[in-house]
């Protein structure tokens, strides 16, 4: 059976050789004679709607002849899948009353075979047909309908008026005027040429220190006592129980107090972002030690900046930061960025290899979640820190997991390594994470960042208060049976 081909609208060439024909002949009109002009563009506009609604009008015939055909098409589908339906219980009536004893003969049997496969060989057939049918309608359809919304377009749109011009005035005897002046132009800047950069980038304008004073104060509040550390809490989930800490640096210029993300670009055009580093470990390490001395299990991490594993020597002075201190092992953990762990040369790799064990290791800012858990737990990394947002937002093809989030988390996990959902700022993101199996997160909603008192930052290592010694521990108190309400309570 051959499917009839349905007839494709498409736009006619007559009216744009007509209007063609019109700007072509209107144009000179317009220039000698205005009003006549002006009565022509009214005239075509009424042929032109005229026309319009004469197209319109015949694709409304032509979706209703569609839209019964389809209805025919239905039909067709119905009678097919009832056809199906009696050879299906054709066969199973054919082979439920043969004979159980004696099989039948081999003819009866390959000629039941034959009439069922060139059944199905028909239905398949008219199948096929129907559906190349309807794919054929559904572009006509879609091509009616562009067509539709692109005439009502042009019928809703102003037609353009011709600009009336006075006629030229006669030649006469007496000298011409002077001719005024001609404006004055706009001076044209010349094209961009791209430049590969080959300094530092300059300080934009819209920056809080874009000027070399305001730099200079900032330079000089950071030499000073300008620089304030702030820690925000890790928590578990549900739970919400503090198991870690996360050092954040805060600059305090005058009576303002800038984020990083406000005098980073100044440092690193100063050349430093490895004086904060090396000053910022030196306040984790005197944290750590406090928090030991208070009896709380809790570390403290804190964001490198990727310049200063490059700089000479910094990586060692992390070995000598824990050697001075051996109560602090674990309990300092520094992050890098993805981009920086991806990027690592053989005596960087070697030298954090060598730190394992003493400081731990985290990586976070990630630019994209294809993690590899073996090849993170190789490289001691015991944390990951990706922003909710990430988590729970849809992403890029490029940035997405080759597996889905809950078995990211997992796999994780069954390589020791922690999932911390970071910047959680909303109350309504929580049970998202909690769903995904997000172990620990951090956010404003579980806490703020906080600074830290002055007292505890100017505490000598000598001065920190050893913890008390118990050899006689008291004898643990039995487990109490607590209702589950208590406990939904405590994690809601």
């Amino acid at each position: 059976m051959k499917a009839p081909k349905a007839r494709t609208i498409r736009p006619r060439g007559t009216p744009w050789i007509l209007g063609l024909i019109g700007v072509l002949v209107l144009v000179p009109l317009a220039l000698i004679l205005p009003l006549a002009a002006v009565a022509a563009v009214s005239g075509l506009a009424i042929v032109g709607g005229a026309l319009l609604w004469r197209r319109l009008s015949t694709f409304a015939v032509a979706q209703e002849v569609v839209s019964k055909e389809i209805g025919v098409l239905s039909q067709r589908l119905v009678k097919l899948e009832a056809v199906t339906a009696a050879l299906i219980q054709s066969r199973m009536q054919d082979s439920a009353t043969a004979d159980g004893s004696a099989r039948p003969p081999d003819e009866a049997v390959k000629a039941l075979d034959a009439r069922f496969d060139a059944g199905i060989e028909e239905v398949t057939a008219e199948i096929g047909i129907l559906s190349g049918i309807v794919r054929e309608l559904a572009a006509v359809v879609a091509s009616q309908d562009g067509d539709i919304a692109r005439l009502r377009v042009q019928a809703q749109a102003p037609q353009p008026k011709p600009v009336a011009q006075a006629a030229p005035e006669p030649i006469r005897p007496r000298p011409a005027p002077a001719a005024p002046p001609p404006p004055e132009t706009e001076p044209v800047a010349p094209p961009m040429r791209l430049v590969p950069r080959t300094t530092l980038p300059a300080a934009r304008p819209s920056d809080h220190f874009a000027t070399d004073a305001d730099a200079a104060l900032l330079i000089e509040a950071f030499d000073g006592e300008g620089l304030e550390v702030f820690l925000q809490p890790v928590v578990t989930l549900p739970q919400r129980k503090v198991v870690a800490y996360e050092a954040l640096a805060r600059l305090k210029v005058g009576d303002a107090v800038y984020a990083p993300e406000t005098f980073l670009p100044v440092l690193e055009r100063h050349g430093r972002t490895t004086a904060l580093d090396r000053r910022m470990l030196q306040r984790v390490a005197t944290i750590a030690r406090h928090l030991q001395g208070r009896g709380s299990p809790a570390s403290v991490s804190y964001s490198l900046t990727p310049h200063s594993l490059f700089e000479p020597g910094f990586l060692r002075s992390l070995g000598r930061l824990v050697s001075e201190g051996p109560e602090l092992a674990g309990r300092v953990v520094i992050a890098l960025p993805q981009s920086s762990w991806r990027s690592l040369d053989a005596e960087q790799a070697a030298l954090l290899a060598g730190l394992r064990g003493r400081i731990g290791f985290v990586m976070d800012r990630p630019i994209d979640l294809r993690f590899d858990p073996t090849a993170l737990a190789e490289r001691g990394i015991t944390q990951v820190k990706v922003a909710a947002a990430l988590l729970l937002r849809p992403l890029d093809r490029e940035a997405r997991p080759d597996i889905a989030l809950e078995d990211l988390v997992t796999s994780l996990a069954r390589a020791g390594i922690r999932l911390v959902a970071t910047g959680v700022e909303a109350e309504t993101e929580v049970p998202d994470l909690i769903d995904l199996d997000v172990p620990l997160a951090q956010g404003g909603v579980f806490a703020a960042p906080r600074a830290v008192r002055s007292e505890v930052l100017s505490a000598s290592p000598e001065a920190a208060p050893p913890p008390p010694p118990s050899p006689d521990p008291p004898p643990s108190p039995p487990p109490q049976r607590r209702p589950f309400r208590d406990f939904l309570r405590r994690a809601g």
